[in-house]
């Protein structure tokens, strides 16, 4: 049998950690990893002790008919890097690496434009990751240097539309 690459050992156990999540649109699952280590994980779902999507049947953000990648603050979620990074100290997470996969909550494919969000790049800058590996197919990635998204200005952004990238 064929060894699979460190890079997909991690996202593969990255995609076992989003069967966690409770997103109604979009389920995401996050590890970080430090010195071939993982030292967090993380799902996007509702704060500790609030519902979920998942158990009250809706999603407020497609009950008001907001566009995907609008208005982030609408939803009931914590993202699954945040989750992760919540988890962790921040003296391992530098230099770390963050893997990240997403699936359709009602398909189940994977999402093969699975990105981290603005507001989750911001934390994983400040975090100290060095890079995000982000599944696009079953055996292929993307590398992200986070120096990229440091390097990456917000004047894009306008006050119509809240400074997050399209994620659910």
């Amino acid at each position: 049998m064929p060894r699979i690459s460190k890079d997909n050992y991690y996202l593969d156990i990255a995609e076992t950690v989003l069967e966690r999540a409770t997103c109604l649109r979009r389920v995401y699952g996050a590890i970080i990893v430090s010195n071939d280590e993982i030292i967090a994980t993380g799902y996007n779902g509702a704060p500790r002790g609030r519902a979920n999507c998942t158990d009250l049947g809706y999603c407020y953000r497609e009950r008001m008919q907001v566009p995907r990648g609008q208005r982030y603050e609408l939803c009931r979620s914590v993202h699954a890097e945040a989750n992760a990074i919540i988890s962790a100290s921040r003296r391992d997470m530098v230099g770390a690496t963050l893997y990240l996969v997403g699936r359709d909550a009602q398909t189940g494919e994977l999402l093969s434009d699975a990105t981290s969000c603005a507001m989750c790049r911001r934390q994983v800058i400040n975090a100290g990751i060095e890079k995000v590996v982000i599944r696009r197919t079953a055996s292929e990635f993307e590398v992200v240097p986070v120096s990229d998204w440091v390097n990456q200005e917000d004047d894009h952004l306008s006050p119509e539309q809240p400074d997050f990238m399209p994620r659910q």
